[in-house]
């Protein structure tokens, strides 16, 4: 828990990239399957500020979620001006119906549907000492909200200004990961995370924990049929991505990959530097991150509490990698990273299961990158996709498609994933400076293994 540091309020996400020549290993696929997207485009009812400003006014997509229901219907989830829109979808990705308006929602934290609503991940206003926002989950049914529950507050000195969050269900209960500012209290001004599990009805549950991750630096997510959801933090104390396990994040928890962590070195606005968390059929677990790696890594000598690390990191730029677990309770083996061009930035990374025993891969890639404090500017040069194998091996040679992968990704039943981002070209030539530019369209993009 170091000192107050006022995070960027930015929303979220996308994912691409890399320049991209396959460098064939032994495992990897004789053919190349298809990772070319289909589309569909969707007309908006309001403008969507498709971008935000992160650490250093890093342009940033701002975050969509699309989450699919298990009847098959999707919900794709985008702020506006007057609230977050819910707009409803058909299988194939066409809009099915009217949106439903979350008025006085500020961010899109997370998202599940049901086959009758969904529930939101957002934030609310509050009063509090430092006139910030409340995180909260909103349920609506049927077109009608059946409730809200605040998940920050007085009574428990803590405000929400930002989620870099996540939203997940198992059934029968949602868990909820997200940032969270000291307001009174041991933590008075600091940032860290809390984790909480509402009923279907949004009872309050017991489990999770009211004090996390240091400065929380971005968030993954995976519910569990039974038991505590697992969770990923990347924690600027301890400086690296972590299996999150509670109050003061114990140094028992295992490590995923020791990283710089301050502010814009790593992390981000979730999930542009997390990914995701994917769980195999045999309880393995996946992760993929934009990582700069460690030359050195070694307690701070300076920190009294025995709790703080210094890391020196390897790389200017950051690459993407994956680490895997054998399951939440064991740190993983060396990271395999996937990219390893020093002059080129990775932004946006993402992983999601692809077919029955593969992953799917996809960052941005900006070559000739000038980086500063942690975060870089350069020439966008596409979004790639990439196949993988439980072990790291590549099953296919990197595809650079014009479509971005701009939040959070929604798995069918059948396997095929589905986004929603906006139809615009990428540019991340210099920092966002002033309003973040608009669009009335949509565009669904759908890959089916």
């Amino acid at each position: 828990m170091r000192a107050a540091r006022k995070p960027a309020v930015g929303a979220l996400a996308a994912a691409g990239v890399l320049a991209g020549a396959w460098w064939g290993t032994a495992g990897a696929a004789t053919t190349s399957p298809n990772l070319s997207p289909t589309t569909t485009a969707v007309t908006l009812a309001a403008k969507f500020p498709y971008l935000s400003a992160g650490y250093n006014n890093t342009r940033e997509w701002t975050r969509t979620t699309t989450a699919a229901a298990p009847n098959g219907t999707l919900r794709v989830a985008w702020p506006a001006a007057d609230g977050v829109h819910i707009t409803p979808l058909t299988a194939a990705g066409k809009r099915s119906g009217a949106d439903t308006v979350v008025k006085g929602a500020k961010e899109v934290g997370g998202l599940v549907a049901h086959n009758d609503g969904f529930a939101l991940l957002t934030r609310v206003a509050d009063t509090n000492k430092w006139k910030e926002t409340a995180a909260a989950i909103v349920r609506y049914t049927s077109g009608k909200r059946t409730f809200l529950m605040k998940l920050t507050g007085t009574a428990s000195h803590d405000t929400a200004p930002l989620l870099d969050g996540q939203l997940t269900w198992n059934g029968t209960k949602y868990g909820a990961y997200f940032v969270v500012h000291g307001a009174g209290g041991f933590a008075d001004g600091h940032y860290g995370d809390k984790m909480a599990y509402l009923s279907a009805k949004g009872a309050k549950l017991s489990g999770g924990w009211s004090w996390g991750c240091s400065h929380n630096e971005g968030i993954a997510l995976h519910a569990e049929s039974t038991g505590a959801f697992t969770s990923l933090c990347l924690d600027d104390w301890r400086s690296g991505l972590f299996v999150s396990t509670g109050i003061g994040a114990p140094d028992t928890a295992p490590v995923v990959q020791r990283e710089q962590c301050w502010a814009g070195y790593c992390g981000g606005t979730f999930p542009g530097r997390t990914g995701d968390l994917v769980k195999s059929s045999t309880g393995r677990y996946a992760t993929a991150f934009a990582s700069r790696g460690a030359a050195s890594a070694k307690k701070n000598p300076d920190d009294a509490s025995g709790r703080g690390w210094t890391v020196k990191p390897r790389t200017s730029t950051h690459q993407v990698a994956l680490a895997f677990m054998k399951n939440r309770s064991t740190g993983p083996g060396k990271a395999v990273y996937l990219t390893s061009a020093v002059g080129t930035e990775n932004v946006n990374v993402h992983v999601a299961p692809y077919g029955k025993d593969r992953l799917l891969v996809s960052w941005e890639s900006l070559k000739g990158a000038k980086c500063a404090d942690g975060t870089c500017t350069g020439t966008f040069t596409g979004t790639h996709l990439r196949l993988v194998d439980w072990n790291g091996k590549f099953q296919s040679p990197d595809k650079v498609v014009s479509t971005r992968i701009a939040g959070d990704l929604a798995v069918l039943k059948d396997g095929t994933l589905t986004w929603a981002y906006a139809p615009v070209t990428p540019s991340y030539a210099k920092p966002l400076t002033g309003a973040s530019p608009t669009t009335t369209s949509l565009r669904i993009a759908r890959l089916k293994p």
